[in-house]
């Protein structure tokens, strides 16, 4: 089988397109054929070494494909079973521990950047009826760490405010989550041409915040000073606060990026007046996951994939990741 291999130290010019010998299933679990993978920032943290991992090491932590073997003692999925992994395949249900946060493929195992992988019958969860490969596979980390901060975190209900930052895949993910709740959307970006795009998908107001640097004080002027109720921040440090200032008293910060940089300083006196909950998040679990797909189901939104690349062309797929010009997910195709 095909698979990209990171080669240490890691950068796009160490990823390289290998021949390797086919899985075979041991009890417990079941060989996929992978049909699609796509990008987020973990992986892009992956294969430019910024996360260290082991010489060779197979990327990638999204993968959608169908059931090609299974192992002795599978009776939860049969051959030809469509089905997509999860990010953290340890956690079952209920809240976050240190075994159910190991694990997670294409960093501390091999991932999905391969045409075959063995997994255990208990990593994966069906994709949502009548989707492509490449949908499914946006959802494993993008739109579960969206969904689990807005529906188990926020718990947003019809009138809530959220805001979003940018036009990534967790941030669009986000406001598609925040509409089907009914929660009016501030979205922000630095790109006129894409806050169209997200108007488009209903955000509310929008927010050019090249233009308004304050931006935090304009989100709250359009809540007439009351504030968001939720923000979904994938900035870090660097958007942080703004966010403090925009959000109202009570509200939640979920801190699920770091785009912004890994440390810096934080505004903690505006965190402790306004009784805000800053909530750390790293994706979800499979009830989560589940959960997620059957309302995806019911609602009929679907995802937005900006490109496409083949395997082979993995090192130029995280390239455009790198030059921020997406708008959405970037999938992988096998």
């Amino acid at each position: 089988m095909k698979v990209a291999a990171v080669k240490a130290p890691g950068g796009l010019g160490r990823i390289a397109i290998e021949t390797r010998a086919d899985p075979q299933p041991a009890a417990g679990e079941v060989v996929v054929r992978v049909r699609a993978s796509s990008l987020n920032y973990h992986d892009y943290a992956v294969v430019m070494g910024k996360i260290p991992t082991p010489d060779g090491r197979i990327p990638m932590s999204d993968g959608a494909g169908e059931v090609v073997a299974v192992g002795d003692g599978v009776t939860a999925w049969r051959p030809d079973d469509r089905v997509m992994s999860l990010f953290h395949p340890r956690w079952a249900a209920g809240g976050p521990t240190a075994e159910g946060l190991a694990g997670v493929p294409g960093e501390q195992c091999d991932g999905f950047a391969a045409e075959l992988v063995a997994v255990c019958a208990s990593a994966l969860t069906r994709i949502p009826a009548g989707w492509s490969f490449a949908e499914a596979a946006t959802l494993p980390c993008a739109a579960l760490t969206a969904w689990r901060a807005l529906t188990v975190e926020a718990r947003i209900r019809p009138g809530d405010v959220v805001l979003t930052q940018g036009t990534g895949g967790v941030s669009v993910f986000a406001l598609q989550f925040a509409k089907m709740a009914g929660a009016r959307v501030i979205a922000t970006s630095s790109s006129d041409e894409k806050l169209e795009r997200l108007a488009a998908l209903g955000a509310d107001h929008l927010i050019n915040y090249r233009r308004t640097p304050d931006w935090g004080r304009a989100a709250l002027e359009l809540t007439d000073g009351r504030g968001v109720d939720a923000i979904v921040d994938v900035g870090g440090t660097g958007t942080l606060g703004q966010g403090l200032q925009a959000v109202r008293i009570g509200g939640l910060i979920a801190m699920i990026g770091v785009l912004g940089g890994w440390s810096g300083e934080i505004p903690l006196v505006l965190a402790t007046l306004k009784n805000v909950r800053l909530q750390g998040l790293t994706v979800g679990s499979r009830h989560e996951q589940e959960a997620m797909v059957a309302a995806l189901e019911a609602s009929g939104v679907r995802p937005v994939i900006d490109s496409r690349f083949a395997l082979d062309e993995i090192a130029a797929a995280f390239g455009h990741q790198e030059s921020q010009k997406h708008f959405g997910k970037i999938c992988l195709e096998f």
